[in-house]
């Protein structure tokens, strides 16, 4: 399974980005899919997550109302919608496939700089 990640970027605060997340390879085992972030000299945190199977979602407490996680089957593409972005999303985000019980795939990251 490879992931591909893109439409990061520089934007002020207040702005919006659409990240999104191209997976290829075997797919039919992955049972959830997910996009993270890490900020400099910070851990590794889950922004949102989606349940392959019934579309459950979860987000982070920081993000929610503002950011939103979704699938398009048809072009294998995860997307994160970020809108009123902040200076504290700031950071490398990553998107993530999920395939139990052993396996997890990394996409290679793609910056987020939003500007005061």
């Amino acid at each position: 399974v490879q992931l591909v990640e893109s439409g990061g970027g520089l934007v002020q605060a207040g702005g919006s980005l659409r990240l999104s997340c191209v997976v290829s390879g075997r797919t039919s085992s992955i049972n959830a899919m997910g996009w993270y972030r890490q900020a400099p000299e910070k851990q590794r945190e889950l922004v949102a997550l989606i349940i392959t199977s019934g579309g459950r979602l979860k987000y982070a407490d920081s993000v929610k109302g503002r950011f939103t996680i979704s699938r398009d089957n048809a072009k294998n593409t995860m997307y994160l919608q970020m809108n009123s972005l902040k200076p504290e999303d700031t950071a490398v985000y990553y998107c993530k496939a999920q395939d139990p019980p052993y396996y997890e795939y990394w996409g290679q990251g793609t910056q987020v700089t939003v500007s005061s």
